[in-house]
């Protein structure tokens, strides 16, 4: 039944598509997917370390900063809008769309050479939300996001004054691949984006068609099942995939095996660090397993929710209190 209706449902895009040929032009920006910060100067951005990226910040300019890493890769932080509630306590709230993805300005591939890239912008972002040398600093980052934040603080273990990671699928990337296995995760490559036939009889893009490639992506996503698994209630929102910074990561990963825990015993703060009750690819086992490394962490098991338990009702409400009262402690 659920083949059928997808099947109905991209019949339907296609005569959409075609029959609006001679006024919709499918690789403009806006026609398949929203507009990035380069498009739409109407957008919230900020400009840093040579791109512009969608972001926004809430609460007292000279609160502590909370900043927001949102998962993915290819994702954005529109799923992740209920931390703006860290806002009303006195924090200083702040989102950006990581480079390449959600709203943010695009790139070729080539452009992805390393990680260190999305250090530097974490760097740049943080200097450019803080008032004074003083003001403290914490990460919150959801799966690819705690990820993120657990390599940041490996590679400057004194940048930040506190973290929370949810669910990162590993800090060394034999356990990453573990866990995209386990969790069914569609580990989206380049060889697949191209070789995706039943999108490709309407529509092709180009390795620069940023438009095409994140409908595309979009369109496989959605065939995974892998809520089942992961135990949420349903897909998460999100403004635009970023298939390119995706595809990219992937690779650098896979060329450079990185290890982000070599130096996360000189990160002597306490972690708070959240894992799922219904995420069945994570567990208790995991958790402790990629939290290991960190000399200070204490475990926190979100009841009622899955792998997007900062997402959904349930989870977030479960979880909020815990975040708030680490955050306050620090």
């Amino acid at each position: 039944m659920t083949n059928k209706v997808f099947s109905l449902a991209i019949a339907a895009t296609c005569i959409l598509i075609l029959g609006c040929e001679e006024e919709l032009k499918i690789s403009e920006s806006g026609n398949l997917v929203p507009k990035t910060v380069i498009e739409d100067l109407s957008l919230p951005s900020i400009t840093v370390n040579g791109a512009k990226f969608h972001a926004e910040a809430f609460g007292p300019p000279n609160g502590s900063i909370i900043l927001v890493l949102h998962g993915g890769p290819a994702a954005d932080y529109r799923y992740l809008y209920n931390c703006k509630e860290f806002a009303n306590q006195g924090f200083r709230v702040v989102f950006y769309d990581q480079r390449g993805t959600g709203l943010s300005q695009r790139f070729p591939k080539s452009h992805y050479t390393s990680l260190q890239q999305n250090y530097d912008d974490m760097t740049a972002i943080i200097a450019y939300y803080r008032t004074s040398a003083t003001q403290k600093v914490f990460l919150l980052g959801h799966s690819w996001g705690a990820m993120l934040a657990g390599a940041y603080i490996n590679t400057y273990p004194n940048a930040v004054n506190g973290a929370v990671l949810a669910e990162p699928g590993g800090l060394v990337w034999e356990d990453v691949k573990k866990y995209i296995k386990a969790s069914q995760k569609m580990a989206i490559t380049s060889e697949a984006l191209h070789n995706a036939t039943y999108i490709d009889q309407f529509i092709t893009g180009k390795n620069d068609e940023h438009e095409i490639l994140d409908y595309k992506f979009r369109m496989l996503a959605s065939t995974g099942n892998e809520t089942n698994i992961t135990g949420d209630e349903s897909p998460i929102a999100q403004w635009r995939p970023g298939a390119v910074f995706q595809i990219a990561c992937l690779d650098i990963g896979n060329e450079q095996n990185p290890n982000w825990t070599t130096n996360l015993h000189l990160f002597t703060t306490k972690v708070l660090f959240i894992y799922s009750e219904k995420n069945s690819a994570y567990g208790l086992a995991h958790a402790q397993k990629v939290s290991a490394p960190f000399p200070n962490v204490a475990l926190f098991k979100t009841m009622g929710a899955g792998h997007s338990m900062l997402s959904f009702p349930t989870g977030w409400n479960n979880t909020y209190p815990v975040m708030l009262n680490y955050f306050k402690s620090l």
